[in-house]
């Protein structure tokens, strides 16, 4: 369940903000259009796999623009606080030359400070380029740190640019709490604004985007919200208190969502460090049953959208006689499956992107889908295990190679330390990069 169904409602919801404190004015409407305009034509649409899209730019715009007009309304906020959050949430992660998907703050203002239609739009809405900055620049994570310290420092450089705020330190100090306000409706974000499948989903796209490994995914998730629970409560608690019961519960919900997964994978590591739990790589026949089926399907869906392969005929490539499958199961051969490698005759993919690889229509390569483990089994080895033995059988069916995707620093590890591996391309920002294994 998700709050918006698409760009433009979440757009006309915006509009709708604006229109309630008389502020969607020609020239707001304009800079909202021309935002997402920018993100469209620059790749980051909604079709981007990456946190840091358009979804997420007007998501974060909209439970700002909520939070703050509720705080005018209750006389906490003037009518200038609501303007320079809605300008600042419109452009705090915009930056469409990204080397990784997390966005630069100082890229973001590079490039706003060099789009001259932003400047323009800007001023006919009389909004302070500086003071933008520095409420951008306070939207930085983690807050600790030297990163704390040289970003204070910027801060309050383009304060004491800003005619507005010049000399005066308690403006100057207003300001800095506007920006921890936003730090912090950025991170709340999305995660109001559906359930836990959306949280999930939001979630795998920032470790994918960002290069994490998936054993990562639900122990950082924690650490994110807990470290803004315990360390930021007064304006977590101000910035939550100003959207609608059902987001506030949405956010709160999702929350304990990611603690209870991190509990069953801890429980998980119990099992493998006291109790001894046993993975067993097995090699499946092409005889699967529907509740086979069904088990690798429950499995495959945890994967990231971009690593779902043969999304649209899973099914019958399973039983694709030239598929190579093998599973991996808890206890022996026939336990409970925890996770799959699969893969078949290079030619058989249809990839979105160019790979430019040489062996293609040549019948000597096997690719090798992603992985595909159950949440809380990443990191105990099974999937090397079940990745060797589907080398083993790619060799002994007679194939010359072995292609995949993996993430940057693991295949670098494998080059290092194999001269049969190699890079074949790689991808930014993503840094998930296909390479081949010579057999």
């Amino acid at each position: 369940m998700q709050e918006f169904a698409n760009i433009q409602s979440t757009r006309n919801a915006i509009f709708d903000l604006l229109s309630s404190v008389n502020m969607a004015t020609e020239e707001n409407t304009k800079l909202l259009d021309y935002i997402i305009e920018l993100f469209n034509e620059n790749g980051l649409s909604s079709d981007y796999y990456g946190y840091h899209n358009i979804d997420h730019e007007l998501e974060v715009t909209y439970v700002t623009l909520m939070s703050a007009i509720h705080l005018f309304n209750e006389k906490k906020f003037e009518s200038d606080d609501v303007k320079y959050l809605f300008a600042s949430a419109l452009l705090h992660d915009f930056d469409p030359q990204k080397a990784s998907d997390r966005p630069h703050e100082k890229s973001v203002i590079n490039f706003i400070n060099n789009d001259k239609e932003i400047q323009k739009l800007l001023h006919n809405a009389n909004i302070d380029f500086n003071i933008i900055c520095a409420l951008i620049l306070r939207t930085v994570y983690p807050w600790t740190g030297n990163i704390k310290s040289e970003t204070e420092e910027e801060i309050k450089n383009y304060l004491i640019s800003s005619s507005i705020t010049r000399g005066d330190t308690e403006k100057q100090a207003h300001f800095l709490n506007l920006g921890h306000f936003l730090s912090i409706s950025d991170r709340i974000g999305g995660y109001a604004l559906g359930d836990f499948s959306k949280a999930m989903e939001m979630a795998k796209m920032n470790a994918h985007a960002s290069g994490w490994h998936p054993a990562l995914i639900v122990r950082r998730a924690v650490l994110f919200f807990e470290d803004m629970l315990n360390n930021e409560s007064d304006v977590f608690a101000k910035v939550l208190n100003g959207i609608p019961k059902h987001m506030r519960k949405n956010f709160l919900d999702n929350i304990v969502s990611f603690m209870k997964l991190r509990e069953e994978e801890i429980q998980i590591y119990n099992k493998f460090t006291y109790e001894g739990l046993k993975l067993v790589p097995t090699i499946e026949k092409n005889n699967h049953d529907e509740k086979f089926i069904d088990a690798l399907l429950e499995i495959y869906q945890e994967l990231p959208k971009p690593l779902q392969f043969a999304r649209d005929d899973f099914v019958e490539s399973i039983h694709d006689k030239d598929t190579i499958l093998n599973t991996l199961r808890i206890g022996d051969s026939t336990g409970q499956i925890i996770g799959f490698a699969k893969g078949g005759p290079l030619e058989k993919y249809n990839f979105e992107v160019d790979l430019n690889d040489q062996n293609y229509g040549k019948n000597n390569t096997i690719f090798l889908e992603p992985l595909a483990l159950k949440n809380g089994y990443w990191g105990f080895h099974g999937g090397r295990e079940i990745r060797q033995l589907f080398l083993m059988q790619v060799h002994a069916q007679g194939f010359d190679y072995m292609t995949s995707f993996a993430m940057r620093d693991v295949i670098q590890y494998r080059v290092d330390n194999d001269e049969h591996v190699e890079f074949v391309k790689k991808f930014d920002p993503e840094r998930w990069d296909y390479y081949r294994v010579a057999l």
